[in-house]
């Protein structure tokens, strides 16, 4: 167990080789990126007794976040990301793993750190990845009896119709309006910004920021700045 006063020297990279240490081949190198390091673990069965000893003997005791990865078109097809902090040695660390579609599922770390609850269910929502053992493995966003899962890169950014009886929502669903797209290149972010693409003539819709900051720029030489618009005299 590390000790708080002696645990600040300790490094990210120090902590990943612990873990290396005690479980061999089923973690990977770490991989660092940006000051960040990563570690990706062979088998997704074991994942709860990793994360089990990097919270109880690496000090890890805050899970940030649970993301996933869809990696459609290759196998396994789904990557999970833990994000893992800890309090006492301020240092972070990335565990990775795989389950392919056919599988679709893997252990709950419920039981490890309370907060993976509402990660867990937002990734069964949004992905369909199942966690066996979670206490109440439900929809949190989309309604129950929704059909599809609208984070998989399969599912179109302007949403699909559904038809669940007596459910309000059953035309294009969750992003009605789409599909939005942005603009390549560009020569800023507000040249970028995302809008929709009209389907039957390719067009994008006119960017109404585009258009107010050139109205700026003629009133007053400038196309943004603090303070109202003064007409040029």
């Amino acid at each position: 167990m590390l000790v708080l006063g002696a645990s600040l020297a300790v490094t990210a990279f120090d902590l990943a080789k612990q873990l290396i240490a005690k479980f061999g081949d089923l973690i990977s190198e770490p991989a660092q990126f940006r000051g960040e390091i990563s570690l990706r673990l062979a088998d997704a069965e074991r994942i709860v007794e990793i994360c089990a000893f990097a919270k109880k003997e690496l000090g890890f005791d805050y899970l940030v976040d649970i993301t996933s990865v869809d990696n459609y078109g290759d196998d396994p097809r789904f990557t999970i990301v833990y994000h893992l902090y800890g309090y006492g040695h301020l240092c972070w660390l990335r565990l990775k793993t795989e389950v392919s579609e056919e599988k679709g599922e893997l252990p709950t770390v419920t039981a490890v750190w309370r907060t993976a609850d509402w990660h867990e269910r937002e990734m069964y929502d949004m992905m369909g990845l199942r966690f066996r053992g979670h206490p109440d493995l439900r929809r949190i966003l989309m309604w129950e009896g929704y059909p599809y899962f609208p984070l998989r890169k399969d599912f179109p950014l302007a949403g699909k119709p559904s038809d669940v009886p007596e459910v309000a929502f059953t035309t294009a669903a969750p992003l009605e309006g789409g599909p939005f797209v942005t603009i390549a290149g560009g020569k800023d972010t507000i040249a970028r910004e995302p809008r929709v693409r009209i389907p039957e003539t390719d067009a994008l819709e006119t960017n109404a920021r585009l258009e107010r900051r050139q109205d700026i720029k003629e009133a007053h030489g400038r196309s943004h700045g603090p303070g109202p618009i003064e007409t040029k005299k």
